[in-house]
């Protein structure tokens, strides 16, 4: 089973929990599917909620813990990577004088241990698969890096899947 998925135990017990309040027919409202996902460790966007089978009305989709299991495996599956402007936006709160800017060492403490962690290791190969321009001050343009690594690694170097 991937590392990823919330253990089946555990979601079972959320099920139940949210069953109960259900009225203990077995099924779940599909307008509880992102609160039952976050309860169980997950933090899908509303629209990757919306594209797995949430609904925004009540009564309009119900579902049993199998077809919940199949919503929890696809939005595992499909995590909302961001894009480019939510990257943008997370590192220009790191970009103290307002010039496109951000420390090299600023930018691993970022990507390591905050949101979606990398560990070193992958950070290292993301790095390196990349051909990153670092100031003479340690700094580097953090729109240069985003677009880099939304590109994907450069033709011949491995592909990172981070």
């Amino acid at each position: 089973m991937s590392a990823d998925l919330p253990d089946i135990e555990d979601m079972k017990e959320v099920f139940d929990l949210f069953d109960f309040w259900d009225g203990r027919d077995g099924l779940i409202d599909a307008v509880k599917v992102g609160d039952l996902l976050r309860c169980c460790g997950l933090n899908p966007t509303n629209a990757l909620i919306y594209k797995n089978g949430g609904t925004k009305k009540s009564g309009e989709k119900q579902y049993n813990m199998e077809e919940f299991l199949s919503i929890v495996r696809q939005v595992v599956k499909e995590r909302d990577t961001g894009s480019y402007k939510e990257f943008m936006e997370a590192f220009k709160s790191f970009d103290r004088e307002g010039q496109g800017y951000i420390s090299l060492g600023e930018a691993r403490h970022v990507l390591t241990a905050m949101g979606d962690r990398l560990t070193d290791e992958e950070l290292e190969d993301i790095l390196q698969s990349i051909d990153l321009d670092v100031d003479y001050e340690g700094n580097i343009k953090y729109e240069d890096f985003i677009k880099k690594v939304m590109k994907g690694p450069p033709e011949g170097k491995p592909e990172f899947t981070y």
